[in-house]
């Protein structure tokens, strides 16, 4: 960890971490998967604030914390809360700190997890606000390119689908960078990569190129990360419905890629990936889900001293 302590530290942006900080949080993952400790985080209370619709990461936040030891409190809708009166989110987090040693927060306003950290005095973890970043998404990303491909250098990656509003795709692109990769960026022109992370991935000396075509490229792909068309981020809905259909792909592209293609998604997923892809070895999308529990608990366990 280049003498880098976690313990305290909030977890915001990926671009907050450096290479070796990266592989450490992996490492520890790998080491709680391999070798569970159900009373690391005993005594320890999590606070998960959803403003925003989540499964798989609320979820797999709450199994995180309780498979350590730890205990979870919070909510999933802010209707339920002092919101609704119009309590502001500063003075919700300093309420929150008092009743938790950690919170993890899901926003639709992009900056609300930063404005959050500077409002605590515990440490906060961006569980996603708006279409800016999903750091915990991106550590659980790597992971799985990780275990399935045995490394995370020399390998080629596409990125399908809604790459304007995805924050999947601009965190894991950024974290990415750090290694040897070439990236594609196949998407319609209206919902291509915002060109600040082409630029910076240029400035890092990262190979890309954008493109609409799934078929030109699939043969050079290690790994294809589909997105979904995220209604939500659309401002008007005439746009989402124009693209929703998007790009689907199903067995027929398995002809044209390589055989040790893996097809990774954030999900959910709405259409964009045929389930008779499920079965094939190809699809990893639920192993990727299930990745979500070590990387999270490697997470907490540092950012509360408990891991080194």
């Amino acid at each position: 960890m280049a003498g880098t302590s976690f313990q305290g530290r909030d977890v915001i942006s990926i671009n907050d971490f450096s290479k070796e900080e990266l592989l450490h949080v992996l490492s520890v993952a790998k080491k709680l998967e391999s070798n569970p400790q159900p009373s690391l985080l005993k005594g320890k209370i999590l606070a998960s604030l959803f403003f925003e619709p989540s499964t798989r990461t609320r979820l797999s936040f709450a199994s995180a914390m309780k498979r350590v030891g730890g205990d979870v409190i919070g909510f999933s809708q802010a209707e339920t809360t002092s919101v609704k009166k119009g309590e502001t989110l500063w003075d919700t987090i300093k309420m929150i700190e008092h009743y938790s040693d950690v919170i993890v927060i899901r926003h639709s306003v992009e900056g609300a997890a930063r404005l959050s950290a500077e409002a605590a005095s515990i440490p906060v973890i961006n569980a996603g606000d708006g279409a800016n970043q999903h750091p915990t998404q991106t550590l659980l990303d790597l992971y799985t390119i990780l275990k399935e491909k045995g490394k995370l250098d020399n390998l080629t990656i596409g990125f399908l689908g809604d790459l304007k509003y995805g924050r999947t795709v601009h965190s894991l692109a950024i974290a990415l960078s750090h290694f040897k990769t070439s990236i594609y960026f196949i998407a319609p022109e209206a919902l291509r990569m915002p060109s600040y992370y082409i630029q910076e991935l240029k400035k890092r000396k990262i190979p890309c190129r954008e493109t609409s075509d799934l078929d030109s490229v699939a043969k050079q792909l290690d790994i294809l990360y589909v997105t979904r068309i995220q209604e939500e981020r659309f401002p008007d809905p005439l746009e989402y419905q124009k693209f929703k259909a998007g790009y689907r792909i199903d067995r027929s592209l398995l002809k044209i890629s390589k055989p040790g293609i893996r097809i990774m998604h954030p999900l959910p997923r709405v259409g964009e990936i045929d389930p008779a892809l499920d079965e094939t070895p190809n699809a990893v999308y639920f192993r990727q889900a299930a990745n979500g529990i070590p990387i999270r608990q490697a997470i907490l366990a540092l950012v509360l001293g408990k891991a080194k």
